[in-house]
């Protein structure tokens, strides 16, 4: 008899529970935004664009009282597959990460013409999608520079990852920025065609590395983490990609390229959660709207004069006096 009672009081306590949620929800109006994201072809782990969006991710659920899913390619298989799972789910916006989902995000836009897509990283025409991108090429800009400040060899490499517009404006930047301070500067460049083997990564590196390199700039993903630790085993200089690498390789990451993959994850779902709706189809993201900086300056000293022109560089490229051409 004890036991049914309490049975009977446990089971009223969770009505009476329940009862109190829905009747919160009634009373706020508000149901919570249901997000959903597709990573990029590394996915999760990859210690660079995924992990950093995923950062901005958790930061909207905490702050923000969102809900998300996500899908890793590793699990669907194709893109098309995991954006049907996240669309299916009943998701109020689905992301895409990066230039590959591009393809299978526009298809999946056509066939459901009511749902709010945001593709980082890539710029689509569909009504239905809104884009992010980031200069990439302000911050790798500055990078570059600091790269033929510092080099002793005058030889520094570059490393991509796929063959894209986006890893082009990486290695666009870097190209002019050790231009600017060393025209006579040999710059070494190479395409993994891929961003998740850093076995190939640092096979690259340690090649570039016995030409001479003594700066490497990987814009890689994964495959830009066995770069950088190639350089650190070779004792010569790497810059890190997205987030600060400094924990990768802390004799050897100068300095990184923050791409604030977060903030723009976060402020997208901020913005429909307080009006509804993204208010920018296409927003581009650089040094003056704090999409792009550098991590600080590590492992080497700059002089009081490389210090300034540096600092120049980035007013410049800030106020639009510095434009980055091909």
């Amino acid at each position: 008899m004890k036991k049914v009672w309490i049975l009977s009081l446990s089971l009223f306590v969770l009505l009476l529970l329940s009862a109190c949620s829905s009747s919160n929800e009634e009373a706020t109006g508000k149901e919570r935004m249901k997000v959903g994201v597709m990573l990029s072809d590394a996915g999760l782990g990859d210690q660079s664009f995924s992990d950093i969006a995923f950062e901005g991710l958790e930061k909207a659920r905490d702050e923000l009282d969102i809900t998300f899913d996500y899908r890793e390619l590793s699990e669907t298989d194709t893109y098309e597959q995991g954006i049907e799972e996240l669309v299916a789910g009943g998701q109020d916006l689905v992301i895409g990460l990066g230039f590959s989902v591009q393809e299978a995000m526009e298809k999946a836009a056509a066939k459901y013409p009511d749902q709010q897509f945001l593709l980082i990283d890539a710029m689509s025409d569909a009504p239905n999608i809104n884009t992010v991108l980031f200069k990439e090429d302000e911050g790798s800009y500055l990078l570059g520079a600091l790269a033929a400040m510092k080099s002793k060899t005058g030889t520094v490499g570059f490393i991509g990852g796929v063959d894209n517009p986006v890893i082009h404006r990486f290695e666009q930047g870097f190209t002019a920025g050790v231009k600017q301070v060393n025209p006579d500067a040999k710059i070494l460049s190479e395409y993994a065609g891929t961003f998740g083997d850093d076995v190939l990564g640092a096979s690259i590196a340690k090649d570039m590395i016995a030409q001479g390199a003594d700066f490497l700039y990987p814009a890689a993903g994964f495959t830009g983490v066995g770069s950088i630790l190639a350089a650190q085993e070779a004792g010569v200089y790497a810059f890190g990609v997205d987030i600060d690498q400094f924990f990768l390789a802390e004799k050897t990451i100068v300095s990184s390229l923050l791409k604030r993959v977060d903030t723009a994850v976060y402020q997208s779902i901020e913005e429909i959660v307080k009006s509804g709706k993204l208010s920018e189809k296409h927003k581009v993201l650089g040094i003056k709207e704090d999409g792009v900086s550098l991590a600080p300056i590590r492992v080497l000293s700059l002089t009081a004069e490389e210090q300034k022109q540096l600092d120049t560089l980035q007013e410049k490229l800030s106020d639009g006096s510095l434009t980055i051409t091909e």
